[in-house]
């Protein structure tokens, strides 16, 4: 059974920092790039960054040197750390699995979120 799992997230000031980690099973984790995506209520969900098979990161330009993402494929996790953090009402952070193949269809996969609020 496929899961991801994320955890880490809660209530943060501005400028504050928060660590969030995504737990992976059931799949070959080291096959597929893993990306966090943030959604706030009534927006559209956004890539936030993405990290490669080889390790290879992309950020959205907004948090490009504030946030950092990384994964460890003994581990099976990916984790986001986030600094510097603007204010703002609640948002879902969630995480993503994607493996693209010339040989083989894409298979993507989601885990349920975890909320992230930055308020004073």
């Amino acid at each position: 059974q496929v899961q991801l799992v994320e955890s880490g997230g809660g209530s943060v000031q501005p400028g504050g920092s928060l660590r969030l980690s995504c737990a992976a099973s059931g799949f070959t984790f080291s096959l597929f790039s893993m990306s966090w995506y943030r959604q706030v209520p009534g927006k559209e969900r956004e890539l936030v960054a993405t990290v490669t098979t080889g390790d290879l990161t992309n950020y959205k330009d907004a948090v490009k040197g504030r946030f950092t993402i990384s994964r460890d494929n003994d581990k099976n996790t990916v984790d986001l750390q986030m600094n510097s953090l603007k204010p703002g009402g609640p948002a879902i952070l969630f995480c993503n699995a994607n493996r693209v193949s010339t040989y083989r269809p894409p298979i993507g996969y989601w885990g349920q979120g975890t909320q992230v609020t930055v308020s004073s």
